[in-house]
């Protein structure tokens, strides 16, 4: 594959868990992305893969959205993402940089990468985030909407 056969849209990774509480955080961000914008392309996981990385390459630019558990000033961060092998001996959850690589070693056309990293405060089997993911959360769409605009 080559940059021909890639989409001008953007695609947005949402990676996450509605039944672990602030793990939600970035198929929240998607869902709430996706009824305000029909001009990208939306797909939720659980963790990424090595088949993440021919779906990536279908794009020219892709979001990955994270609940993190560090502490991030302004409760989220956005930034670029490079390709980077993975020294992991498996193949289950993979970093994003490790598919970004994938799809550059495998297919010759990565996308241009993004991550997006929500902090997150609960992590425990439960629906519904916490109010600070909840404010963070909204923090880093609002955020997002300026920057992309």
């Amino acid at each position: 594959m080559n940059d021909l056969n890639q989409t001008e849209k953007t695609l947005f990774i949402g990676i996450g868990n509605y039944g672990r509480s602030d793990d939600a955080l970035g198929w929240i961000f998607i869902d709430l992305l996706a009824n305000r914008c029909d001009q990208y392309d939306f797909e939720y996981r659980y963790q990424l893969q090595i088949e993440d990385a021919e779906l990536i390459s279908k794009y020219r630019r892709v979001f990955f959205i994270d609940a993190s558990h560090e502490p991030i000033e302004n409760g989220f961060s956005i930034y670029e993402c490079l390709p980077t092998p993975s020294g992991s001996f498996t193949s289950h959850q993979l970093s994003p940089e490790t598919v970004l690589w994938l799809a550059g070693e495998l297919f010759n056309a990565p996308p241009k990468g993004y991550v997006i990293g929500i902090r997150g405060i609960n992590w425990e089997l439960n629906h519904g985030i916490s109010n600070e993911a909840e404010k963070n959360l909204k923090n880093a769409l609002a955020y997002f909407q300026k920057w992309v605009n």
